[in-house]
């Protein structure tokens, strides 16, 4: 996989260049069919098909991921490691870049995010009319946090011609789902610009964002030695979803902090892969029950 056909981006800190380091290890030699859904190159795409629905079902998921990277950083490359495992559980898998911050604030990577979601629908998921696909969204970190402000709100569907119901589910992993007061963040981060900071930091904030009639089910995922603001937020996440009424299910990946929770998406067959395949083939479940990673 080479990075070096992207612009220059922020430099990692010793752990997250560790966590990149691992990750691209785990990723080696898996490859996908590229596409562009703009012309930076950040704005890009790799899809990974799987053959056949899991479990013989009639109706296909295919999910769109998103990596995390603290908005500064990071490559769709990086998800790869994930597909394996998810193409194996019948899940068409498509890892999607967006352009970064500092050099491109709020809401340009959520609109990137929007335009990749869009073309996945019109390229990927009606491209045989006989197999019809359930579309989800998902991501890692930064990656979760833009998965879930397109869950929680429709307009960005409508603007782009998509059916009000196009997301079957969202499954974000150690997202962040509020900013400004009551964040848990020692500092603002640098994406969301300058400005209304007030104003901004609610619109960024997927917590406050929520459509009932827009938002399909989550599955929150996040590590039991995760960041403690996230577990904290993740936890008022799935609560402001439940008293919307939409269904929810929360997981805890025991004794995996931030950047393990993200590796535990590629693990098979036991691990996060199969757990989101069998909860996207029933995307309304909200029960919950553990994933215990400690053994």
């Amino acid at each position: 996989m080479k990075l070096d056909r992207y612009p220059p981006q922020e430099p990692l800190s010793a752990v997250g260049a560790a966590y990149a380091e691992r990750i691209m290890a785990l990723g080696h030699g898996i490859e996908g069919k590229e596409a562009a859904y703009g012309p930076d190159p950040y704005q890009g795409l790799t899809v990974f098909e799987a053959d056949q629905g899991g479990a013989g079902d009639a109706v296909r998921s295919l999910l769109v991921f998103f990596h995390g990277g603290g908005w500064t950083s990071g490559y769709k490359e990086w998800m790869h490691f994930m597909a394996p495992a998810l193409v194996a559980e019948g899940v068409t898998f498509v890892s999607a870049g967006y352009r970064l911050a500092p050099g491109h604030v709020f809401p340009t990577a959520l609109e990137d995010a929007a335009d990749a979601v869009a073309w996945v629908w019109n390229h990927v998921a009606n491209a045989d009319p006989a197999k019809p696909m359930r579309l989800f969204v998902g991501g890692h970190s930064a990656g979760g946090h833009y998965a879930s402000l397109l869950a929680v709100d429709g307009a960005w569907r409508k603007a782009r011609g998509l059916p009000h119901d196009v997301l079957s589910g969202c499954l974000p992993v150690s997202g962040v789902y509020r900013f400004g007061e009551g964040s848990g963040l020692n500092t603002r981060p640098r994406f969301l610009g300058s400005g209304d900071e007030a104003r901004t930091d609610r619109a960024a904030s997927p917590i406050l964002q929520i459509d009932p009639k827009a938002c399909p089910p989550f599955l929150i995922t996040c590590g039991s030695r995760d960041f403690p603001h996230l577990v904290k937020q993740a936890g008022e996440m799935a609560s402001a979803l439940r008293d919307a009424g939409v269904p929810v299910r929360s997981e805890i990946l025991e004794g995996a902090d931030h950047f393990d929770a993200s590796v535990a998406c590629g693990e098979h067959p036991a691990g996060w892969p199969a757990l989101a395949a069998a909860w996207m083939r029933q995307p309304a479940a909200s029960s919950s029950h553990p994933v215990d990673r400690s053994s």
